[in-house]
């Protein structure tokens, strides 16, 4: 914008401004008392609504209504009390322009110095479960008005938003007023802070209203108009408002903000500075709450609760650390990718991760007297010597055998959705041993994002296992129910695995995994020598289709007896020949499961 009025030679310099008039309006009253007597002292006049305006004059401080100023006192059940000029103008003034001076002298208005304002408690409110109506409530209008608008006018105005920088406010009315590097670091702490309400409030109203509304039906009738239905979900998950449609399943616009909840030791090596951020702050424990309390939570819960669809659904970054040393960059990694594979099974399972790739993974046999402790067992024996100083994660509570044998061994992280009080009592022997605990709701979300440079790339999670009655047969003999069983099993597991991935699995356990090659040949090699001679008789699972006839013969050579792979490969017909004529049977699934 140009003119006279933006010229910038008309703008006087402001870098030290007292506080005469202050605006206080929170939700939160922490400290507020202590401020508002700061502010009587120093001479300020306090203008303050509502509960906030009775909460300072019961203690006795001198308080101007907002009503008096603006003429008209709350109406609509509280929904409007600042929305007036009289208010935002006092805010919005730019006293370093003579014009907009004189403006304010010739409406009879007052400037502010200082705007403190907390917002309504949406997130808690959301938390408490409350309903809908009672929740919109809660989403709040005129508070963010008076934020944004303080916060634009940072060169004359401070802003407030958290009880936390009321003593560094105090501490600059005895100086004489804040500065104008103060006021702007304020200003970016309060746009950030809105910033993350409003977050709040559109993914809440996307994962929730807008789907009670009925947006699995048509939300738009006029298909061809130019609001297409899934921009109606504002969060960063994935949407389908339209089953079936041909437009893409994703928004144009994602939002989604992150609070810094421990800073950690270091990232990948030492050198690297590092981070936890949570798409979400209730029930996280973080690095800092070993030796918290809730140890038996859960002890009953698979974890199978929750609402899965949602992008801030309950994770890793959430899960309460009961025992143990500082979690590190590469411990939640790992943790991540351990959960992720033992929730890809239904029945109980245990996965061992290692550098964010199996060691283990097991499925308990149908006939064990405790099925967690008999996949955690099973898991192990895939390969223990990799195992040591692995991450384990369970689908299930941990019992009291699960803890006798893990504690045998060195294993840095566990984690899971519950424990049982005797097996914490064990693994406390392990003192530097991290216990996680998974949020209360945990389940797999349905979308996952990764950055890179200058951007970021999202695509639905990879938890789609076509069902063995949908696989064709395309070499051998049908195999019998025990060996179809572990060819599933092997299915869902290699998905864990990086690729190349090549998983052979007996008995509902993984017993040689091959992962990370450039080859697919060399991940068979790595998954026979990781197996030895219990490749005798097992199954082989291949994350992608077989390029040539090579790594199916290092397979059968070692044993093999049958293949799961997605098929697909211009030599097809050699792969399965091959095969054939091993004696061996093959079946293709027609996906693959690329783990990058």
């Amino acid at each position: 914008m140009s003119g006279p009025h933006h010229d910038p030679a008309r703008y006087r310099d402001r870098d030290l401004v007292p506080v005469r008039r202050a605006l206080l309006s929170v939700s939160d009253k922490t400290g507020i008392i202590e401020l508002a007597r700061a502010l009587v002292a120093a001479g300020a006049e306090i203008v303050s609504t509502g509960s906030t305006a009775d909460t300072i004059r019961r203690a006795g401080l001198a308080v101007t209504d907002a009503g008096e100023l603006t003429g008209a006192g709350e109406m609509l059940d509280g929904r409007v009390k600042t929305l007036h000029p009289t208010i935002h103008a006092g805010i919005l003034a730019d006293l370093r322009l003579e014009h907009h001076e004189s403006e304010l002298e010739r409406l009879g208005i007052t400037p502010f110095e200082l705007v403190v304002v907390n917002l309504y408690p949406f997130a808690d409110t959301v938390a408490s479960g409350a309903s809908i109506t009672d929740t919109v409530e809660q989403i709040d209008i005129g508070g963010p008005a008076m934020v944004r608008a303080a916060a634009k006018n940072y060169a004359n105005v401070a802003v407030v938003v958290t009880p936390e920088r009321y003593p560094d406010i105090v501490t600059q009315l005895a100086l004489g007023g804040t500065t104008r590097a103060q006021r702007a670091a304020l200003a970016w702490e309060a746009f950030r802070h809105t910033t993350r309400y409003d977050t709040a409030v559109a993914t809440w109203f996307g994962d929730t209203v807008v789907t009670a509304s009925g947006a699995d039906s048509e939300a738009f009738p006029n298909p061809g108009s130019e609001v297409s239905p899934q921009h109606a979900c504002p969060n960063l998950d994935i949407c389908h408002p339209n089953p079936g449609s041909e437009t893409s399943p994703f928004p144009d616009r994602m939002a989604r903000t992150w609070q810094k909840t421990a800073d950690l030791r270091y990232g990948e090596n030492a050198h690297q500075r590092a981070a936890l951020y949570s798409t979400t702050t209730g029930g996280a424990g973080g690095a800092g709450s070993a030796g918290s309390a809730g140890s038996a939570r859960n002890a009953g819960n698979p974890g199978s609760a929750g609402n899965p669809g949602s992008a801030g659904n309950p994770g890793i970054a959430q899960a309460e650390q009961l025992a143990g040393k500082e979690m590190s960059y590469n411990n939640y990694v790992d943790a991540d990718a351990a959960v992720r594979a033992a929730y890809d099974f239904d029945v109980p399972a245990v996965a061992i991760i290692k550098h964010a790739n199996p060691c283990g993974i097991a499925v308990a046999a149908a006939a064990a007297p405790d099925p967690i402790a008999d996949a955690h067992r099973r898991a192990l024996a895939c390969d223990s010597v990799s195992a040591y100083g692995g991450v384990v994660a369970a689908n299930r509570p941990v019992t009291r055998a699960m803890a006798e044998t893990l504690i045998t061994g060195f294993t840095e992280v566990l984690v899971a959705p519950g424990f049982e009080p005797a097996a914490r009592e064990i693994l406390r022997e392990k003192k530097n041993l991290r216990l996680l605990l998974l949020p209360t709701g945990f389940a797999p979300g349905t979308s996952e994002l990764r950055q890179v440079s200058g951007g970021i790339l999202v695509q639905e999670t990879d938890r789609s296992f076509a069902a063995a009655a949908l696989w064709t047969l395309v070499a051998g003999e049908p195999v019998d129910k025990a060996t179809l069983s572990d060819l599933e099993f092997a299915w869902r597991a290699c998905r864990a695995v990086k690729s190349n991935a090549i998983l052979l699995a007996f008995q509902g356990a993984s017993v040689g995994v091959g992962m990370g090659q450039v080859n697919r040949v060399d991940s068979c090699r790595l998954a026979v020598a990781r197996a030895g001679d219990r490749a005798g008789g097992s199954v082989a699972a291949s994350d992608a289709f077989f390029p040539f006839a090579d790594g199916v013969q290092i397979l059968l050579e070692a044993g093999v007896r049958a293949f799961v792979q997605p098929g697909g490969s211009v030599r097809d017909t050699e792969v399965t020949a091959a095969v054939q004529a091993a004696g061996a049977s093959m079946y293709v699934t027609g996906e693959r499961h690329f783990f990058h």
